[in-house]
């Protein structure tokens, strides 16, 4: 039988780095191309005992539905932290638990965007965010990166070549893929251009507790004094990315259409996973927790640069981040990435190419994201070699 898929769906394209999984059932490849938090950042222990806990004591709360808006109890924990550490949250604001930050991405689509408006991104920008917004029929625009964040001046242009823009979506903090942040005054322009032209800001920032060298930079949100940012992200790098729990602090009135659309999508987010959140935050030191992973990410993006810099220094262009979980690394002119990518994966090794990322899926690239998060210390070595031999 012949299916007719909706027009939503049909151009739709499977995730590059979804597909690349599937090629990585054989052990002897080294994978690059996750954006996976590394195993060993997972507090398997303590997770272990509050789980018993909840079992014996809060076992019905676990297993019961929720209401949509997320635990009361992690809904505060979050509040709290978003006000007292990045200064979010204003009297017009809400914050809900989302299933994973993606999940919180397609929401604000969802309520903002109608089909055939517009969404002006940063180029490269997260493939899950681009999806999401194809998914609700909506074109992507970009807006090219620079070394200190998105080109202010093309930004203006995107704007006014395109009057159906409804949201501007960034990753301000260790961008995905490019692993770069935008500076502060960037951050300040963009916020003063999207509120001259009525657009929405969705700020997602799943990296930003992952820094582990430079000074923290504030985030977009917390210059909203006009209602105007959407706040994005989630547990996923800090605790446990299997968990889906995420979040949005957004104005009240965004936030009560989301509930809306997530009660159509999933009725809540998994309670069991959003207590287990709350008792960590609860009964052990959050803060403490994430410095031993931004120490863990700290050694191996030393060694993953410095072995870029003794291999590949001087032939390939990197980016050299301050936290986060990737480098963005652009090939010769004349090296075709599609076959680069196939000889890295024969050669054991495997990448994202920046295709996946491009905001028209038709533009070529001729750059490619890797991670150090996942590989071990002997990985990254011997997958930067390969990446060599490939070239």
């Amino acid at each position: 039988m012949e299916y007719n898929i909706s027009d939503k769906m049909r151009s739709l394209k499977p995730s590059a780095i979804r597909e690349i999984f599937k090629s990585l059932s054989d052990p002897t490849i080294i994978s690059f191309a996750a954006g996976n938090p590394a195993p060993e950042s997972f507090p398997t222990e303590a997770m272990a005992k509050i789980s018993a806990d909840i079992f014996s004591n809060e076992a019905t709360t676990a297993l019961q539905y929720g209401i949509t808006e997320g635990y009361p109890a992690l809904r505060e924990d979050i509040k709290a932290r978003l006000k007292n550490k990045f200064g979010i949250g204003r009297d017009f604001d809400n914050t809900i638990v989302v299933t994973g930050g993606q999940q919180g991405i397609e929401l604000a689509c969802k309520v903002l965007c109608n089909e055939g408006d517009t969404v002006l991104v940063e180029n490269p920008s997260f493939i899950g965010a681009l999806n999401a917004f194809r998914s609700n029929g909506v074109n992507t625009v970009g807006v090219p990166l620079e070394d200190d964040g998105i080109n202010i001046e093309a930004l203006e242009a995107a704007i006014k070549a395109n009057p159906k823009a409804k949201l501007l979506y960034l990753i301000p903090t260790f961008q995905n893929p490019a692993g770069i942040t935008t500076c502060e005054t960037k951050r300040r322009a963009v916020y003063e251009i999207a509120k001259k032209n009525g657009l929405i800001i969705l700020e997602d920032n799943p990296y930003g507790e992952l820094r582990f060298a430079g000074e923290e930079i504030p985030t977009i949100k917390s210059f909203d004094e006009d209602g105007i940012v959407i706040y994005c992200s989630s547990f996923s790098k800090i605790l446990s990315a299997g968990m889906r729990v995420g979040y949005i602090c957004a104005p009240d009135g965004i936030v009560q259409k989301m509930v809306v659309a997530k009660q159509v999508e999933d009725v809540h987010t998994n309670v069991f996973f959003q207590m287990l959140c709350h008792r960590f935050i609860t009964d052990y030191d959050l803060d403490e927790h994430i410095e031993g992973i931004r120490a863990l990410y700290r050694k191996k993006c030393n060694l993953m640069l410095s072995t870029l810099d003794e291999e590949l220094g001087g032939t390939i262009k990197f980016t050299r981040p301050e936290g986060g979980l990737f480098v963005w690394c652009t090939l010769p002119k004349g090296v075709d990435l599609s076959d680069y990518v196939k000889r890295a994966l024969a050669n054991k090794v495997a990448v994202v190419p920046g295709t996946a990322f491009n905001a028209d899926t038709e533009a070529p690239s001729d750059s490619f994201r890797i991670t150090y998060a996942t590989p071990s210390e002997e990985q990254i070595v011997e997958g930067i070699k390969a990446l060599k031999r490939s070239l």
